[in-house]
């Protein structure tokens, strides 16, 4: 065999085995891709995104889209092809599978996870809505979690409303903490409780839950520690003067929080916030209205200008890191609250996109 010929059956066979290896050997990568979006207005899956009964509400045009990302899967393992492919695409991010997935979280525990935060995400955006519009909002403390083989199993439920703590009304979830921990291990306390079952028949009525049961409860000691626990965590539940239901499927996770916001806005109010344009954005959302930081800009960014946006309402935490590669013809809108969203929104529909505040890069 002529040595050319040798040479070239030599590389060729070469190139095969590296490529072989190159389909066949994991790397701990994960890949971030555009996601779809869905306009917080319209429809998903044949049904209304929002879905709003007991208040009058008023027609709406254009888009408020909130905005996904697309990311491989915790038991995924990338090969080095799939990852170079990655790393070159425009569109997709390519990063340490840890980032996504820390300390060995699986699949299930992160969909779970994600599933949480999409529905604390729905019910801080009622609220900041509501607020937004100066619209009452009842709260109260509840059991939020029980623990397992803890002394509130089978005594405390999830959804439990929290009256008092041996007689002291609590205010805020903290209060429960603080009055628990003034005991020491194997001390009982008392909790006034409205049953969750109460409670949610009462909410239905329309009405405020009144029958209450005291629970006693012995303390334990906790095991990070000397103080007292009962194995329950509190939180504040929320009592909304109509019905808002936010019907969206697989999606998780908090970053819609602006956006399922802005579009209860849009339709309990007769102003049309957008004026028929086509606006997308992102970002999480507290009970007082305030926008924070989301993951996975830049794929949201192309997402909403594929599907059509013009405008992009950004956290401004996110701004320097969106105004790095923006997308041609979408204008990146700064945010920090939702009151920010609602002037910006104005002037989108009034033309004025002059005085809009832009983000722009570091």
């Amino acid at each position: 065999m002529p040595r050319r010929t040798a040479t070239m059956l030599a590389s060729t066979l070469v190139s095969i085995a590296l490529l072989c290896a190159g389909v066949f050997i994991p790397v701990p990568y994960t890949e971030m891709s555009p996601g779809p979006t869905v306009n917080t207005l319209g429809a998903a899956g044949g049904e209304p995104v929002l879905r709003i009964s007991g208040r009058k509400t008023y027609p709406t045009t254009g888009h408020l889209n909130m905005t996904t990302v697309r990311v491989t899967g915790a038991d995924y393992r990338m090969n080095v092809v799939e990852a170079v492919y990655g790393w070159l695409a425009h569109d997709n991010v390519v990063v340490p599978h840890e980032t996504l997935y820390p300390d060995g979280k699986t699949e299930e525990q992160s969909t779970q996870e994600n599933a949480e935060e999409f529905t604390q995400s729905q019910e801080s955006a009622k609220v900041a809505a509501l607020e937004q519009l100066k619209i009452p909002v009842k709260t109260r403390v509840v059991v939020s979690t029980v623990v397992k083989d803890t002394p509130s199993e089978n005594k405390l439920h999830a959804g439990d409303v929290i009256r008092a703590v041996d007689g002291t009304p609590v205010k805020e979830p903290g209060d429960v903490a603080k009055l628990v921990v003034k005991h020491k291990p194997g001390e009982d306390v008392v909790f006034t409780i409205v049953p969750a079952k109460a409670a949610a028949a009462a909410e239905k009525a329309g009405r405020e839950p009144e029958d209450t049961e005291k629970v006693r409860i012995t303390t334990v000691k906790a095991t990070d520690g000397d103080r007292a626990i009962v194995g329950i965590q509190a939180g504040i539940d929320h009592t909304f003067p109509f019905t808002i239901d936010i019907n969206l499927a697989d999606v998780g996770g908090p970053s819609a929080g602006l956006m399922f916001a802005l579009g209860i806005v849009d339709k309990i109010t007769p102003q049309d916030l957008t004026g028929g344009k086509f606006v997308a954005g992102t970002g999480t959302i507290d009970v007082k209205g305030k926008v924070g930081p989301i993951g996975g800009i830049e794929m949201k960014l192309v997402g909403a200008r594929n599907a059509g946006a013009e405008y992009f309402l950004t956290p401004s935490d996110n701004c320097a890191a969106a105004a790095s590669d923006i997308p041609d013809g979408l204008t990146l809108v700064k945010v920090n609250t939702i009151a920010d969203a609602t002037k910006s929104l104005a002037k989108i529909k009034a033309g004025d996109t002059a005085g809009l505040p832009t983000c722009a890069s570091s």
